[in-house]
């Protein structure tokens, strides 16, 4: 029974940290009565201890304010302490309050290498400097009470015994995002500060439907597997893990019922890749042909396990650059498709273009069976469960950004319509659009959501979100987009490089030792040494031109033209031409 009481003992939610010249310690401040943790500044080293150290007078040591620890990074000679020192409050997870991480803090434990050697220690300096790039992670999201890393189903789904358990035992490894800066923590036992953070996106918003107020809540959880930046991580690796792999959930609360319908996006589940070249579509490669069925059976393999049934909706163009991918997507499918996974390829361009996302009404007709098969997770006022989801969704485009997201965003929204009607708020015909209040909130939650996905793996917000937020296009969404999609380039040449291993040193992916080449493991080069400022506002210059050019054909043909016949997707972001 000891045992069971430490198990689920509290997180600790507010601390101080003292820095005194040879060690951290950090103090909970929140009224809890555990013990302090001392963190060595010479290698790192932590032990608990009673109470913080006398402060000598002659130097006092500094003090901040934390709400936790995001975990430990060892390197080659010194460690890093990473905390949370700023924090915002931004909505609630089944009646749990959910923070945002606002601002992190690194502070080094490697005093130890006032005595290694000089080429050591320049190595470390080098690989330090990506810790500063790592401080800058934008979509970091944790909560003191519940698992962020686990859907409403699975939360469902978990024993008694599980319950008890502290949350960073109970979490999904592939969403736990500081799962390896964890390690040390973990090894020393500190359950009370082992913070699980995921990266992703969390957005809800309130709306009254006549009498009735619905609470809806769309969260993203970002895979740590093959997570990095656009160029620089595409397709599959050769355990089927895939880049831009990311679990979106939109949960719907009324009455005391709870609806959540999960679906996934993610690269082609290939190997293929795309070396960035100064071109600005680099051409696509596809990498060790052999491979494709056993890399592609693997990853629909762990979808099912995870998630039941699996509908492949595949947006990518026919033809062009993206064809050849497209094909051999297709075909390996076909050696994997059966009753428990299906493909389907619609391409999007081809079909929609740039305007007509009432189009999509062709792609749902071919997979409204499968969604009203498998449903969604429903609970009623006392926590029972009436249904569940028995599949899932995975789209992808080549990005799995701009298009992917017009699909997912209609797909939520006839799921919130199914649900609404089978809670008895909306009659037989009744849709969305119908409530102007609820269909406006609901496309800027998509927008955002859309957004914040887009800068974690592109750097820049998705394209078209002017079209989304208002139904039509505007000048400055046009001039937007012209700015964006010349950021992203800069990124991908110049910038994408040095934080794809800044995320490669935080996950782990790449562990630093004596031993080892400590070359960079990305694919970085000489374009980043020739970044500069006055080319970035070249880049950005053109943009502008460009953007002015097409702003310039949009008014000619008769500015908002076209939009007005836009019926059934006017609630989607804008597809990019990537």
């Amino acid at each position: 029974m000891m045992e069971r009481a430490d198990s689920v003992q509290k997180l600790y939610t507010r601390m101080r940290l003292w820095e005194f010249p040879d060690q951290y310690v950090i103090e909970p401040t929140d009224g809890s009565s555990g013990s302090s943790l001392a963190v060595s500044r010479i290698d790192g080293s932590m032990k608990l201890i009673d109470e913080v150290p006398e402060c000598s007078s002659l130097r006092v040591p500094k003090i901040y304010t934390i709400f936790g620890v995001i975990g430990i990074l060892r390197l080659l000679a010194g460690s890093y302490l990473l905390v949370i020192t700023e924090r915002e409050c931004v909505g609630s997870y089944l009646g749990h309050p959910i923070f945002k991480i606002s601002s992190m803090k690194i502070f080094p434990c490697d005093h130890s290498l006032k005595s290694t050697p000089a080429e050591q220690k320049k190595t470390e300096m080098e690989f330090s400097g990506l810790l500063n790039v790592a401080e800058k992670t934008s979509g970091l999201f944790f909560s003191y009470e519940t698992n962020l890393t686990l859907s409403a189903q699975r939360l469902n789904d978990l024993g008694d015994e599980s319950r008890l358990l502290p949350l960073w035992r109970q979490a999904e490894p592939r969403f736990l995002w500081n799962n390896y800066m964890l390690e040390v923590l973990i090894d020393n036992k500190l359950d009370p500060y082992l913070l699980p953070v995921i990266q992703g996106s969390f957005h809800y918003f309130q709306a009254a439907i006549g009498k009735d107020i619905i609470d809806l809540t769309l969260i993203a959880r970002r895979c740590t597997r093959r997570n990095g930046t656009r160029m620089w991580r595409r397709g599959a690796d050769p355990d089927g893990y895939v880049a831009n792999f990311v679990e979106t959930e939109q949960i719907m609360q009324f009455n005391g019922y709870n609806a959540s319908f999960v679906q996934v996006r993610g690269s082609i589940p290939l190997l293929w890749q795309q070396i960035v070249d100064l071109t600005y579509k680099p051409k696509f490669e596809l990498l060790k042909l052999e491979e494709a069925r056993r890399v592609l059976e693997r990853h629909f393999l762990d979808l099912r396990k995870k998630y039941g049934e699996v509908l492949a909706v595949d947006l990518v163009n026919k033809h062009g650059g993206e064809g050849r991918l497209c094909e051999k997507f297709g075909d390996t499918m076909q050696h994997v498709a059966g009753d428990d996974v299906r493909y389907v390829h619609f391409d999007f361009h081809q079909v929609c273009g740039h305007v007509h996302f009432e189009r999509l009404s062709i792609l749902y007709e071919q997979i409204s069976d499968f969604l009203e098969r498998n449903g969604y997770l429903l609970l009623n006022e006392k926590g029972e469960k009436m249904k569940e989801q028995l599949g899932v969704v995975r789209t992808n485009c080549i990005d799995c950004l701009d298009r992917t997201n017009v699909t997912q965003s209609m797909i939520g929204r006839s799921m919130l319509e199914y649900q609404l009607r089978r809670l008895g708020v909306f009659g037989a015909e009744e849709t969305i659009s119908l409530h102007p209040n609820l269909d406006e909130k609901f496309k800027i939650l998509w927008a955002n959501h859309g957004d914040d996905i887009s800068i974690q793996y592109s750097g820049t917000p998705a394209l078209k979100g002017d079209f989304v937020r208002f139904g039509h296009r505007t000048v400055q969404g046009i001039l937007k987009d012209g700015v964006n999609a010349l950021l992203r380039y800069y990124f991908n040449n110049f910038s994408d490089g040095t934080k794809q291993d800044a995320i490669d040193l935080l996950q782990g992916h790449y562990i630093v030792s004596v031993g080892r080449d400590t070359a960079a493991s990305s694919q970085k080069g000489g374009l980043e040494a020739i970044a500069s400022f006055p080319l970035a506002l070249g880049l950005v210059l053109i943009g502008f031109f460009f953007a002015t050019m097409s702003l310039g054909q949009v008014i000619s043909s008769g500015f908002g033209s076209g939009f007005d016949r836009i019926l059934f997707c006017n609630h989607v972001i804008g597809a990019s031409s990537i």
